[in-house]
């Protein structure tokens, strides 16, 4: 259904302005009307369709709603309820001041359900593609609990401590990777494009060149005639692997195993994951959401399917009166700390509490983890292009000192 943005004046006269869903524009107009004000201006702003309706040109990377732009709006509608602001004209001021068109058409439709008595979380749920389960129970929670103001910005803070990490995590390896693939991209130049040109001399000279310079020729000459065949095995190779890991059941189960066993990446991984649940379950019983759906939520969190089954098993053993810790020390997904952190908050009564020290604890060794492999990475991968280059150049000139000493 179409949302219309308007502008309008009620009976004293005053000038207010908002948006709505209607048919046409003029079932819009008929619907103000209604509510006893009179419009003066009225237009149609984008579509109001569900989020599963939504035409793929919304979906793509430029229109397509963010966890920042989530994020922003949670906090600001936290703020707005926090300080008195009934939801509806709370909702109704997001939608003024959001600038992201999907967002705002979004907050709109979600406007005009609890308008029409619905709650938050039944309005929310037509979006699954910009609300998580997760934040879909937690509003839940906080609707049934009336904190829906204090579980909010709980929902902005775990946002912002997700974003915070990702982007340390993105930065510190943003460096090494730029590095690398422009180190990539000028050695195969040089390879393929410039290098023949060179060796090329001492092909015509009918020289006896060192072994180095005939292999360097060798890989040279078959790059300039085969490089779009190479480019191509690479793409291919890319995409069959990215099938075979990401789309098949056993390529997935084979590559959420490897996440955590590969050398430095494996033990990155599994503090980021450990890290992810913890927050996450931690959030969820805080704020009030029972722990066998918090666990299942934060099963779907962990982004694996390893770790996802064994907190899956670990949720049927709570359900039948175990404790969580047990479960969770024997999947081996777990390090010691965190199981012991969880068994003594069992035992206390602060899980909750005990989750977010957790949390905090292996944010802060993945992010030094990070930084530790990055340094590590940046001279190693000097050293690699060095050799490389270095390779080049000997091959290069060792013929020379060859010709030079024949002059001689």
């Amino acid at each position: 259904m179409p949302i219309y943005e308007y502008q309008a004046l009620d009976s004293n006269g005053r000038k207010s302005k908002g948006v709505l869903d209607a048919a046409t524009i003029a079932a819009a107009r008929q619907k103000l009307r209604d509510s006893c004000v009179y419009p003066i201006e009225l237009h149609e702003t984008g579509s109001g369709k569900k989020q599963s309706d939504v035409s793929p040109a919304l979906g793509s990377i430029f229109g397509r709603v963010r966890s920042g732009d989530v994020s922003l709006m949670t906090r600001q509608l936290a703020t707005l309820l926090g300080a008195g602001l009934p939801l509806v004209p709370a909702l109704t001021t997001l939608v003024s001041q959001t600038a992201h068109p999907q967002m705002k058409n979004t907050l709109a439709r979600i406007k005009e359900e609890v308008n029409e008595g619905k709650s938050l979380t039944a309005g929310m749920s037509l979006f699954p593609k910009i609300f998580s389960p997760f934040y879909i129970n937690m509003i839940k929670a906080g609707e049934v609990s009336g904190m829906i103001n204090l579980v909010l910005e709980r929902l902005a803070d775990f946002n912002e401590s997700q974003q915070a990490l990702r982007s340390k995590i993105t930065s510190a390896l943003a460096y090494p990777m730029i590095m690398l693939s422009i180190g990539t991209l000028v050695i195969f130049f040089l390879v393929t494009f410039v290098v023949p040109n060179i060796t090329q001399i001492f092909e015509e000279m009918h020289q006896t060149l060192p072994i180095m310079t005939i292999l360097l020729i060798s890989v040279s000459s078959f790059l300039k005639s085969f490089w779009w065949l190479v480019a191509g095995l690479i793409v291919i190779g890319f995409l069959a692997g990215k099938y075979m890991l990401l789309k098949t059941e056993k390529g997935r189960n084979f590559w959420d195993g490897v996440k955590f066993k590969a050398p430095l990446i494996g033990a990155l991984n599994q503090k980021i994951a450990v890290a992810r649940f913890s927050r996450t379950l931690g959030t969820l019983l805080q704020s009030g959401v029972p722990l066998l759906l918090s666990l299942q939520i934060a099963a779907d969190i962990v982004n694996n399917r390893l770790m996802a089954d064994a907190i899956r098993r670990a949720a049927k053993d709570v359900e039948e009166g175990q404790s969580l810790s047990l479960p969770l020390s024997k999947s081996g997904f777990f390090p010691p700390m965190a199981s012991e952190m969880i068994a003594v908050g069992e035992q206390s009564g602060t899980l909750e509490t005990m989750l977010q020290r957790i949390a905090d604890a292996f944010e802060a060794e993945a992010s030094t983890a990070v930084m530790t492999m990055t340094s590590l990475l940046e001279p190693l991968m000097i050293l690699v292009m060095g050799f490389m280059v270095g390779f080049i150049v000997v091959s290069v000139l060792l013929p020379i000192f060859d010709m030079n000493q024949l002059v001689k």
